[in-house]
């Protein structure tokens, strides 16, 4: 581990962001470029006091999950999250396989979505990322042990996620989560994440089981989707995807059109916040 060199790049990645690049307010006037130690340690879900350490050289070796938190704080892009790993003496995360990493591109893009859900998935339905909207409405998915944080597995296999999308809403729900992930595991078969995932659910998942079988990879939600929300009730959105260059990443954006009854329920939402919610999912 090259504690200097580590520092020294922690340092310059901090200065060259601003508060408004990661979605912060500037708050006061500020005496130095940059993001402040105590906004990236937030950022990061880690102390300042362990950042701090980190860019004094005399920080201890970061986990390989903190070093891809550390990434994203930063917004690194590919190479700069692979130089920050070769720092530490640790391998990479391969390229090809789906991870925690989120692309900056889309981190800017959610970063400046203040007032309407949203949340970066990746193609097997893992969130990696969202804003408060997106915790309001669905709930704090992040939050949720890593495993834990699939859509498809949180529809098949927790009941009270399902509560979150009306009952008559479900079988289009269910078709939607089989055929993404039938897709994304034949696009990507030496993905074992996925593998497991599905062997999984057809494992524990009558009703997944039985939709794998029919081998669909089109099925498609439309383009609206309703909510059950337990605190503002049912919201009706319009859901717009946008995909990464190479599509294992999605950031995916709810709106309600203005006028719309909908429209008031989601700015009450983002009124009221994220609440103690009987549903978490999406």
């Amino acid at each position: 581990m090259d504690r200097a060199e580590l520092a020294d790049f922690l340092r310059r990645g901090r200065g060259r962001l601003s508060p408004a690049d990661v979605g912060l307010t500037a708050g006061a006037r500020r005496r130095t470029p940059g993001l402040r130690r105590e906004e990236v340690a937030a950022l990061a879900g880690m102390s300042v006091d362990y950042y701090t350490r980190l860019e004094q050289a005399r920080g201890p070796r970061p986990s390989r999950q903190m070093l891809t938190a550390l990434a994203r704080a930063l917004r690194l892009g590919e190479e700069e999250r692979d130089h920050l790993f070769h720092l530490t003496g640790e391998e990479p995360p391969r390229r090809e396989a789906a991870s925690g990493y989120v692309r900056p591109g889309l981190l800017l893009i959610l970063d400046r979505l203040h007032d309407t859900p949203a949340q970066v998935v990746t193609d097997i339905g893992d969130v990696l990322a969202q804003n408060a909207p997106a915790k309001a409405l669905v709930g704090d998915v992040e939050a949720r042990p890593p495993r834990e944080r699939n859509l498809a597995r949180l529809f098949f296999l927790d009941p009270v996620a399902r509560e979150l999308f009306p009952e008559e809403d479900r079988p289009v729900n269910a078709r939607a989560h089989t055929a993404a992930l039938r897709a994304a595991t034949a696009a990507h078969p030496e993905d074992r994440a996925a593998a497991a995932l599905v062997a999984e659910l057809r494992a524990q998942s009558a009703e997944f089981a039985r939709l794998w079988e029919e081998h669909d990879v089109a099925a498609r939600r439309g383009p609206t989707k309703r909510f059950r929300h337990p605190v503002v009730g049912l919201l009706e959105l319009d859901c717009e995807v946008l995909l990464s260059p190479d599509h294992r990443q999605s950031l995916v954006v709810h709106s309600a059109r203005p006028g719309t009854e909908s429209h008031d329920r989601l700015r009450l939402l983002g009124v009221v916040g994220l609440q103690d919610m009987s549903a978490d999912g999406a």
